[in-house]
C-alpha cells in the first residue's frame, strides 16, 4: 500500500494542505499515522477522491481524464442539492464551504449519477474572471 504525504495527496487532488487536514479530522479522508504521529494518506484514497487512478505520464503519453481538459480551474467538492425541472437539473456543489450552482440537462446529471453527497468536480471555463478583495 503506498502510502502520500498530506502535501502530496493534496496537490494529487487539487485542494489546498489545510483542507485535506480538515477532511482527515473529519473523517472525509481515510488516513494513516506513522509512529511519529504524522498522516499518511493511502493511495487508494486520493483515488477515490480524485474519481480516477492517477497516471505516471512520460512525455509521449496523451493526457486522459482530467488532465485532458483545457480548463485549469477543477475545484471538487460534494453534491448538496439536485432539483429537477424538465429537461434541466439545477446542481449544487459545496467546494470547501462555498458553493457553485450549474444548470446542467437532465439527462447529463442522471448519467453522471449526480445525486446528494456524490463527489463531483465543477470545472470552471470563463474568458474573464473578476477578483475582488474579500
Amino acid at each position: 500500500m503506498e502510502l502520500l504525504k498530506p502535501q502530496d495527496a493534496a496537490r494529487m487532488i487539487n485542494v489546498s494542505y489545510p483542507t485535506i487536514k480538515q477532511w482527515i479530522y473529519q473523517g472525509k479522508i481515510r488516513s494513516v499515522k506513522t509512529p511519529g504521529g504524522h498522516h499518511r494518506i493511502p493511495l487508494s484514497e486520493v483515488e477515490r477522491f480524485s474519481g480516477a487512478k492517477q497516471k505516471k505520464r512520460t512525455a509521449s503519453s496523451k493526457p486522459s481524464g482530467l488532465e485532458a481538459i483545457s480548463g485549469r480551474n477543477k475545484l471538487l467538492g460534494t453534491v448538496t442539492d439536485v432539483r429537477f425541472e424538465g429537461l434541466l437539473a439545477q446542481v449544487t456543489i459545496d467546494i470547501g464551504g462555498q458553493t457553485i450552482t450549474s444548470i446542467i440537462t437532465r439527462d447529463a446529471c442522471e448519467e453522471l449519477k449526480l445525486k446528494k453527497g456524490a463527489r463531483a468536480f465543477a470545472l470552471i471555463k470563463a474568458t474573464e474572471v473578476m477578483v475582488i478583495r474579500g
